[in-house]
């Protein structure tokens, strides 16, 4: 990679890992938490078979969902204050999704190993087996960082028609 094509990354590596840290924690949040239930934000602190229980892991959720939308939002802002020209082709540029991949591979192994294994507030989907599902998110974080990161540095810059171009 040249250095102009180094330069040229940049402008959409931030924005794009954080929106997809955001974007993570939407699907954690809306799949795990809401449609499957497989835990709430401290099911393992407080069970949700009692109202005070699931008023806390609502609240828990809801605290979760707020830090995923202003991850999405920064991201947004970032993206739009650092790419002023073009702003379509940025959209249609794979670097960009790469990038947004590799954020929510960092969203899963953070969460996973701070929240699952570190604190322990709750796990994947608890039970018996609640340790195969913690390491498999766990590793679904590594691939997706490992994914994102490898395609993103291969892919090309989109031509900005200013003499600029963003990856």
């Amino acid at each position: 990679m040249t250095d102009t094509s180094r330069q040229a990354v940049f402008p959409i590596t931030l924005p794009g890992i954080i929106l997809g840290v955001g974007l993570g924690g939407f699907f954690d949040g809306i799949f795990l938490h809401q449609v499957f239930q497989w835990h709430h934000m401290f099911s393992d602190i407080y069970p949700v078979n009692t109202v005070s229980g699931l008023q806390m892991n609502t609240l828990g959720d809801g605290l979760f969902h707020t830090v995923t939308w202003l991850s999405v939002l920064l991201g947004l802002y970032l993206l739009y204050s650092r790419v002023t020209h073009a702003r379509r082709q940025v959209w249609k540029s794979a670097v960009l999704w790469c990038w947004i991949l590799c954020g929510w591979g960092w969203f899963n192994l953070v969460e996973g190993l701070i929240d699952h294994q570190i604190l322990g507030v709750h796990h994947v989907h608890g039970g018996p087996h609640q340790l195969a599902y913690d390491m498999a998110f766990l590793a679904s974080g590594l691939l997706f960082i490992l994914a994102g990161w490898g395609m993103a540095k291969r892919g090309t810059a989109v031509p900005l028609g200013t003499g600029s171009a963003v990856a």
